[in-house]
């Protein structure tokens, strides 16, 4: 079972900048605690022990509130001194862990995914890389992705605009940490949805699985909002 979680928590927050302007994106209030609170419940629920938080803008806000323990889970910094891009900042907070496989969330979204499901899917198929998909009746937001009968990946498209169903990226992933740390660079800004899991497409094996839990992004104040009512009644505590 995976017992190692990073967390991506350095992007700048542009799209919350009228709503939150002195706070990092992760650390946004949802009634009355920090959006990071929920995650970090969700992740201790599912069996993680041990919590890597990639930091980046106002980086001090994250660790003088959470400092290096929360409700018994520890908590680790990885200080991207310039922006690494959501690729890089995960290989910098991988140099930290020890496990063979990681568990990866955004911290500015909330995929209720069962991770036990999740790794037992991903253990299964023998794979490197598991991306944990949701179908959304709306996804001109969100890029789109095409699985085969075996649950690979096959493409990514661009968002296309168009208010049509389809796949998205959830922004939960397990990685293995050894091959992705030989088949990036160090020290460099990169996605790892464009620059990585797009170029490596059949050269190694990145699958993805389709859930069906709950699903938001505060990114965007409309969503923001919305979450000050969703998360009345959390249920991971």
């Amino acid at each position: 079972m995976i017992t190692t979680a990073i967390i991506l928590a350095g992007g700048f927050g542009t799209r919350l900048q009228s709503v939150i302007s002195d706070l990092p994106k992760p650390m946004a209030p949802v009634n009355g605690v920090p959006f990071l609170d929920y995650q970090l419940n969700y992740l201790k629920h599912f069996g993680i022990k041990e919590v890597i938080i990639s930091t980046g803008y106002l980086s001090e806000k994250i660790r003088d509130h959470y400092q290096n323990r929360f409700n018994n889970l520890q908590i680790k910094y990885s200080h991207e001194q310039q922006p690494l891009g959501t690729g890089g900042g995960i290989r910098m907070a991988m140099e930290m862990a020890e496990n063979s496989e990681l568990l990866v969330l955004n911290g500015d979204s909330f995929f209720d995914v069962n991770i036990s499901d999740f790794f037992s899917l991903h253990h299964k198929s023998n794979t490197q890389f598991s991306l944990a998909l949701r179908k959304v009746a709306n996804a001109s937001r969100y890029g789109t992705i095409e699985l085969d009968e075996s649950n690979d990946i096959i493409s990514f498209k661009e968002k296309s605009g168009l208010s049509a169903s389809g796949l998205i990226n959830g922004g939960v992933y397990i990685l293995n940490r050894e091959s992705f740390l030989k088949n990036t660079p160090a020290q460099t800004n990169f996605s790892i949805e464009k620059d990585f899991f797009e170029k490596q497409i059949g050269k190694l094996s990145i699958k993805g699985f389709e859930f069906e839990g709950y699903f938001i992004d505060i990114g965007i104040p409309e969503d923001y909002t919305k979450a000050q009512n969703d998360f009345k009644e959390f249920k991971y505590r």
